[in-house]
């Protein structure tokens, strides 16, 4: 689970921060440019230089400014019920000063292409880093629900195919539909999988991590359900991956 957690931190799209008692909440401003996690378990954030996020983390004092932080999972492709899972992560909110600065922006720039959002804008930096310390951690999605110590995030790394997942699962989707559904045939014995395969009328790749390929199938009746479907081993890269579905979709044709 925490290796979930860090995933959806390093690379998930969709972040908002909620500061309880901080003012002037302007549009817009809510959603940093780039995340990561330090080895000590902090999340450092870019977020906009003349946002209520910059200007509060700017003048907190130690653990003053309390922040949660909601990364809301959306699949990349278009389904019912498309949102795969929501994760919290709450503690308190900094600026990230002096040398310490020079720190954070590196770990940044080691998981995401940051070098254009830290250009200046005129005589000041159009992003600031900020850190949330944090302190509690908590998730809810498709694979289970539980929380997650901030030791354990700091531990872990994100899954490798993340960064690639939502090209991958759109590929899948536009070129592979057929050998997508083919894999209805290895649900269960070979007789209910094809009893399956001829009740559902629509399969979707929506999840997809160094286990295994999670797909939505919609029945006649619209009813949905999910199936999952483990690689043999683990995958450690995208040359690993490719030959991890090519063994599966070969498993499908029998």
């Amino acid at each position: 689970m925490a290796e979930r957690v860090r995933t959806l931190v390093e690379y998930n799209a969709s972040v908002s921060l909620t500061l309880p008692g901080a003012r002037d909440h302007g549009p817009g401003f809510w959603e940093p440019a780039a995340r990561t996690v330090t080895p000590e378990g902090d999340v450092v954030l870019l977020v906009p230089w003349d946002s209520p996020t910059a200007r509060a983390a700017a003048y907190a004092q130690d653990d003053d400014l309390t922040c949660v932080m909601e990364i809301t999972d959306v699949a990349p492709v278009a389904m019912r019920q498309r949102i795969r899972g929501r994760a919290w992560l709450a503690g308190w909110l900094t600026a990230v000063r002096n040398e310490d600065r020079d720190r954070c922006v590196e770990l940044l720039a080691e998981r995401h292409p940051v070098q254009a959002v830290l250009e200046s804008d005129g005589d000041r930096p159009a992003w600031m880093p900020v850190r949330l310390e944090v302190g509690e951690i908590s998730v809810d999605d498709l694979w289970g629900t539980g929380c997650v110590e901030p030791e354990e995030l700091a531990r872990t790394e994100p899954d490798p195919i993340a960064r690639h997942e939502a090209e991958l699962l759109q590929h899948l989707h536009s070129a592979h539909s057929d050998q997508v559904r083919g894999l209805c045939t290895l649900l269960g014995d070979r007789a209910a999988g094809a009893e399956v395969h001829a009740a559902v009328r629509d399969v979707v790749p929506v999840a997809l991590d160094r286990f295994g390929l999670r797909v939505r199938l919609t029945e006649a009746d619209r009813r949905t359900f999910d199936a999952r479907f483990d690689f043999p081993e683990p995958v450690r890269d995208t040359g690993e991956l490719r030959h991890a579905m090519h063994t599966l979709f070969a498993a499908a044709m029998g």
